[in-house]
């Protein structure tokens, strides 16, 4: 039987499959197809003959919510309120998102005022109700909802996340009177206070849900026509995998489907190195994703953004930058090079591709410096085209007056340095050192990077891991299932109020217990964990606490909240705290692949047949050694200039650095002096 994970990507579609039999990983890629990503699915699957019937896992990470609002090609929605609530998604909140532009105008949303109906009924702040719901109102809002031609109906009222009866009931009438139009409720995708971020999650699952739900619709029934007999799962931003039926209800919940993955897979990969603090360096086409792993476990984030719009679903912290191998490059207003993050995305692609791009992109950059082969094959469709590079890049250099290979060069630094960025955010920024750091590289152009972005951060090594150009496709296979439930409760943070808490979390964890039971898992394969989100008294907002086995007493409890307080302020109060909201994450948990890769695409010249070519580094061209990665054999080392390949992805070793061959298949790169080996 084989595992199959597929990553959907902004310019590649990636496809991992592990075969039980051989105990082999392999991976393949082929260009992304916006406009129906399915059918980049299934030629990556053809790419390595995958046959479906026997495929005992299918795991899926997709863009396609992402994109719809980033695109802003969603659903015209409608929003039912509460009286007197209309303009919540409309005012948001009073933070100007341009600082210093005075004359700002607040993006706009993605609901029109026209669309957003009111009703009366309403709840007290503890779940309890103060006016009935007005159920013939529910009615003629549905009446005039259906004369406005909406797709889908966002119900959001006030303080649902302490009782969600009436919007239950308010959902239900909207269905029984528009059959056809998807309706969700606030109290099922995010049941926690703050009511426009709340309302404004809601109403962005509302605005992607229907095309996510076709697209998972028309994959979950080719792939069944096709002789797939286990159900498919899609990857969540939380790190997990859910049913294509749950994620199609709740798509709010796979903005970072692909990153996520990449995450997982480092996880896995440096617990194998006995590595457990590092920073992910996922440089794909269109943009650069970095997350910080502390003590082997990553941090889940409640107050995330997709473009303007506020999506606070749990998803592992990801700092996002538009700096991919896509990237264009260009002069501007103040007539200065820049990168990004405008990308040349899957259609046209750089220049490079051959498919009537004209822009230098960090690609381009890439092959006139030579570090990218010549003629290269990407994705078995894409032939690299040195000259068009050339061109686009002259184009560039002509306007800068500047020589080829310097605007090259320029490029590529100007990329590093916003990648370098994107990782101080989450590191230096925080009071957090990354030179105590690794650095995992993958993506497709990740690891030509990362020797030069941990350069600049000093960090003490880079880890290239086994199939890096696919290597989110990797971590889908080595995910768990993973289920995440909230519940806001203002409860004070002291012993008399702990029965509560823990009361109020065994009743979740019975829920999630049932529902991954449903799933096949039970007993020893099922994880719980729990946290509180806590506040001190007359503060605004929450930090994260993880409650472990040694936390008996309010105490104890409070003493980690100031630990993580302090971490994250530098200083922390003696006052007295409060807990808003519980969370409880289940995981699911199965068996994992060994990342043993399958070397017969290995299509580079040997560790005993090298061959040279001359690379451009900040010092200058240097006779650099070509190698094929397949080649090497465990504890191999390489020492700089040096360009390792390998399907889907290229390592460049600098001058005055060295590259280890782990005994698990991951390259180790090290400075000269540094002590990382």
């Amino acid at each position: 039987m084989k595992w199959v994970g597929i990553d959907v990507g902004g310019t590649f579609t990636d496809v991992v499959v592990y075969d039980h039999q051989d105990g082999l990983v392999r991976s393949a890629k082929r260009p992304t197809t916006p406009a129906e990503p399915e059918l980049g699915v299934f030629e990556a699957l053809e790419a390595l003959a995958v046959d479906l019937p026997r495929v005992a896992r299918f795991r899926h990470g997709a863009t396609v919510a992402t994109n719809t609002a980033l695109e802003r090609k969603g659903a015209r929605i409608g929003v039912l309120t509460t009286r007197g609530f209309r303009d919540v998604l409309m005012v948001g909140r009073g933070n100007r998102l341009d600082l210093y532009n005075i004359k700002a105008t607040r993006p706009v949303g993605l609901v029109e005022r026209t669309h957003i109906l009111e009703v009366s009924g309403r709840l007290r702040a503890d779940g309890s109700e103060m006016t009935p719901l007005d159920e013939n109102g529910v009615h003629d809002a549905a009446r005039r909802f259906e004369a406005m031609g909406v797709d889908t109906v966002a119900v959001c009222f006030l303080h649902a996340y302490a009782n969600g009866a009436h919007e239950a009931r308010a959902a239900s009438r909207l269905r029984d009177t528009l059959p056809g139009v998807l309706v969700c409720t606030s109290a099922e995708v995010l049941p926690e206070h703050r009511e426009y971020e709340r309302f404004a999650t809601t109403a962005l699952n509302a605005y992607v849900a229907p095309r996510m739900s076709g697209y998972l619709t028309r994959l979950a029934d080719r792939l069944e026509a096709e002789g797939l007999s286990v159900s498919p799962e899609i990857m969540s931003s939380s790190g997990g995998s859910w049913s294509f039926a749950r994620m199609a209800r709740l798509p709010v919940n796979s903005m970072l489907s692909g990153p996520a993955g990449g995450v997982i897979g480092a996880v896995e990969t440096c617990r194998a190195l006995q590595l457990t603090d590092f920073i992910t360096c996922d440089m794909g086409g269109t943009s650069t994703d970095v997350a910080m792993v502390r003590g082997g476990a990553y941090a889940l984030s409640m107050e995330g953004t997709i473009g303007e719009f506020p999506n606070r679903v749990p998803q592992i912290e990801i700092n996002t930058v538009g700096a991919g191998g896509g990237s264009l490059a260009y002069l501007d207003t103040g007539g200065f090079l820049n990168v990004g993050p405008r990308s040349a995305g899957a259609v046209p692609g750089p220049a490079c591709y051959g498919r009537g791009g004209t822009e230098p992109t960090v690609t381009d950059a890439n092959v006139v410096l030579g570090r990218l082969r010549p003629n290269a094959r990407l994705g078995d469709r894409i032939t690299l085209d040195v000259e068009a590079a050339e061109r686009a890049v002259d184009a560039l250099a002509d306007r800068l007056q500047l020589d080829r290979m310097t605007t090259a060069a320029g490029i590529v630094r100007i990329a590093n340095t916003r990648m370098t960025a994107a990782v101080k955010e989450i590191s230096v920024m925080r009071g957090i050192d990354p030179r105590s750091f690794a650095l995992v590289a993958f993506g497709g152009a990740g690891p030509l990077h990362a020797a030069e972005i941990a350069a600049e951060l000093a960090m003490p090594q880079v880890i290239v891991p086994p199939l890096p150009g696919a290597f989110s496709a990797f971590g889908l296979l080595v995910a768990e299932r993973r289920l995440d439930y909230s519940q806001a409760a203002l409860i004070p943070l002291t012993d008399d109020h702990l029965a509560d808490i823990r009361a109020r979390l065994e009743a979740m964890e019975d829920t999630a217990r049932k529902e991954l039971a449903d799933e096949g898992f039970g007993g020893h394969a099922v994880r719980i964990e729990h946290s509180l989100d806590i506040r001190f008294h007359g503060q605004a907002f929450e930090l994260a606490t993880p409650l472990t086995a040694g936390m008996h007493n309010a105490a104890a409890i409070g003493e980690s909240f100031r630990a993580i307080y302090a971490e994250r302020y530098s200083h922390a109060d003696s006052g007295s705290a409060e807990c808003v909201c519980l969370r409880l994450s289940a995981f699911g948990l199965g068996d994992k692949p060994a990342a043993r890769t399958d070397d017969s695409s290995a299509s580079g010249p040997s560790q005993t047949d090298v061959m040279t070519r001359t690379v451009y580094f900040d010092g200058g061209p240097e006779d650099a050694r070509v190698l094929d990665r397949a080649s090497l054999p465990p504890e191999a080392r390489v020492q700089g200039p040096a360009v390792i390949e390998e399907p889907g992805a290229v390592t460049i070793v600098p001058p005055r650095s060295t590259a280890r061959v782990a005994s698990t298949g991951a390259l180790i790169l090290v400075r000269e002096g540094e002590a990382g080996e």
